[in-house]
């Protein structure tokens, strides 16, 4: 009997991880189930750009894996059943399972802030940016948008809505500095591109409540906005926090250093889903950054300890971190292994360029998981199988 593997969530790090199963174990012995709400591969990375009008190029996930033996189920997974190795998906059907890839990602957080699910905005999934996308084109000339976060996200939005929409007044507030992990050069180059793009910087303030019409702070005061775009952070998608694995505070799965659940070895995790520690004995931050590698781990771990061989480990560290201005400025800020930021970047249209083959090269990454590097397929071992703690082995 084959060796099932599903894995529930086919973003960067879910179908990269299925993909690198595919090439890594043999069509006779595995079968790979690959389960997505969305019958495309969404580039999550790009959603600020769908936001702000423009039309991504669809990439089916059929496609994708044509040829590879993963199996596309499109669905909603609804529940997990970790002590029965079970899958529910909506319409009724369920999948079991020998061993899953949990990579269900995470979702916007609004951190409890009243009024932030009736009246604000965001970019966390494809919907959403599509809904957000819809209001943008309701709004007359002159009519304000205010984005709440002054991370990645909230910079990208606020700079692709502004150079989409000049006639637009936009404005950026945050508890901290916005873009204050910087470098003193990035950080120069960013406020040059608020002034050049019209965006008004709200640095230190803290918005604890959204209306119809405004973002409120923490001394009552108001920041008029017809539209709020909320950008303030994610959480992990609620399902894993339901099931009987071990989870931290804020609901992602508690791994060790190959990625498979402390409390349920037949379960690994792998992306924004993941507590996993990286460079430095830092928790690896949510983002794309991250998720290609948990898959790597995650894949190259399963695959060896299937086939009996030697299970690899590295430590998870980053380089750099992209930041689009528009299409034509950016921000290329190298990074400690620890994701500290370095005294340099390149910015304006190079970094632009660079930002755009790495977001290009991400989406490559899902039909290439294992980065053109030879493969190959190896059987699976009833010993490998017995050690990796998957099964019971046979007695007799």
């Amino acid at each position: 009997m084959k060796h099932r593997i599903v894995v529930l969530g086919a973003g960067y790090a879910g179908a990269t991880a299925a993909g690198r199963l595919a090439k890594r174990l043999h069509s006779d012995d595995a079968l790979i189930t690959l389960v997505n709400a969305d019958p495309d591969f969404v580039e999550r990375v790009r959603m600020h750009q769908l936001a702000a009008g423009q039309d991504l190029r669809p990439r089916p996930l059929r496609e994708y894996f044509a040829g590879t033996g993963v199996q596309v189920v499109t669905a909603l997974v609804t529940a997990v059943d970790v002590d029965r190795k079970t899958v529910d998906l909506d319409g009724g059907d369920s999948l079991g399972y020998d061993s899953l890839v949990y990579a269900l990602g995470s979702v916007g957080a609004d951190h409890g802030v009243p009024g932030v699910s009736e009246h604000a905005h965001s970019v966390a999934g494809k919907q959403a940016a599509l809904r957000l996308r819809a209001r943008l084109n309701e709004l007359s000339p002159g009519a304000t948008v205010v984005v709440v976060g002054g991370g990645l996200t909230g910079i990208e939005a606020a700079t692709e809505i502004a150079e989409t929409r000049p006639d637009l007044a936009i404005s950026i507030a945050a508890r901290g500095g916005v873009g204050d992990w910087l470098s003193e050069k990035a950080q120069r180059h960013l406020c040059g591109t608020f002034d050049r793009l019209g965006i008004t910087v709200h640095d230190h303030i803290d918005i604890t409540r959204v209306t119809a019409g405004a973002v409120i702070d923490g001394a009552a005061r108001e920041i008029p906005a017809d539209m709020t775009v909320w950008t303030t952070g994610f959480a992990a998608h609620p399902l894993a926090a339901a099931t009987a694995l071990q989870v931290s505070g804020n609901g992602q799965i508690v791994v060790d250093r190959s990625m498979r659940s402390v409390s349920h070895p037949d379960v690994y995790a792998v992306g924004d889903a993941v507590l996993a520690e990286g460079a430095g004995g830092k928790p690896l931050r949510m983002s794309c950054a991250s998720g290609g590698p948990t898959a790597w781990q995650a894949a190259d771990a399963l695959a060896a300890r299937l086939t009996g061989r030697e299970v690899p480990e590295t430590t998870i560290g980053y380089n750099f971190q992209c930041i689009s201005l528009g299409r034509r400025d950016g921000i290329i800020q190298p990074v400690t292994p620890d994701d500290q930021a370095k005294p340099t970047a390149i910015t304006g249209r190079a970094a632009a360029r660079i930002k755009e083959l790495v977001c290009s090269g991400a989406a490559w990454g899902i039909g290439h998981p294992t980065l053109l590097m030879p493969s190959r397929r190896r059987h699976v071992a009833a010993t490998g199988v017995a050690e990796s703690g998957l099964v019971t082995p046979r007695r007799g």
